[in-house]
């Protein structure tokens, strides 16, 4: 049985990113775990000197535990299968300490949520929160755009930058994923030689062993910014979801450069699947 780690905060985005999961996943075995995080470093005393009429359980924990279980019921009515089964959990804490523990204590293998790119004093969970996740969760994160509509997903396209390697856990995932529904796959490989074939023979033949006698398509790209390549394919070619590498980087290069994996993220308006080396 997949367990899948549902973040919600009761926005639309949220509730628009558990609707896909459910549909994606609708023909396997999957246990949902919906998490609700009150967010600590947002709570100030004031907060709960205000409300010290009510217990500290009932003002920062219960009414959104009471909540989020009539979410479940909601969901559990509308997606009618012996498939699925959810779980409810609601934690105070930092977002991601809270996402942490509970891929380590539920054996989580995914975690979705949604992105509208929100900036400033009111994001909860999502927007810029996103982007911490993917960076700092060593966790297979699938990340829905606010207002993505559902649809069957037919192609996927993996844009590997030059230290990704096709192989490994991310690769196995990936494939895994690919199989699971069936998807025809797309390879954007990216290189700054613009003479080196190394990448060419070497992805292709990783590639036949697991794609066997499937078709795909490979694409090695030299000279051009993979943000903007990616960009370009994706409005070029029927793409309906992108899969990408999280490599583990210096946390220099995150603070003044940012990886490509962030600012593909930043700009991206399809499903997007992060997979972590």
């Amino acid at each position: 049985m997949k367990n899948i780690l549902l973040l919600t905060d009761f926005s639309d985005p949220s509730k628009n990113s558990i609707s896909y999961a459910l549909k994606l996943f609708e023909k396997e075995k999957c246990a949902f775990h919906l998490l609700y995080i009150q967010d600590s470093t947002n709570y100030t005393t004031d907060d709960v000197v205000s409300q010290a009429s009510t217990s500290l359980y009932d003002a920062l924990i219960n009414k959104n535990r009471l909540k989020l279980i009539a979410y479940a019921a909601q969901l559990e009515s509308e997606f009618d299968t012996e498939n699925f089964n959810f779980q409810i959990m609601v934690d105070f804490d930092s977002i991601i300490a809270s996402i942490k523990q509970s891929v380590r204590n539920k054996d989580i293998d995914l975690i979705v949520m949604g992105s509208n790119g929100a900036t400033g004093a009111k994001e909860v969970v999502f927007g810029s929160n996103t982007l911490n996740v993917i960076r700092r969760v060593s966790c297979t994160t699938l990340v829905i755009p606010e207002d993505f509509a559902y649809q069957q997903p037919k192609e996927m396209l993996l844009a590997l930058d030059p230290s990704d390697e096709l192989q490994g856990k991310p690769l196995d995932e990936f494939f895994k994923f690919v199989t699971a529904h069936n998807l025809k796959v797309h390879i954007l490989r990216f290189d700054s030689h613009t003479d080196d074939h190394h990448f060419n023979e070497t992805d292709n033949a990783a590639l036949s062993g697991y794609m066997k006698d499937a078709a795909y398509n490979y694409h090695l790209i030299t000279n051009i910014p993979m943000e903007y390549a990616v960009g370009t394919y994706l409005q070029t070619n029927p793409i309906d979801i992108l899969g990408l590498i999280m490599e583990r980087q210096n946390f220099l290069e995150h603070l003044f450069a940012g990886s490509t994996t962030t600012k593909i993220s930043k700009h991206t308006h399809f499903p997007m699947l992060v997979f972590h080396a």
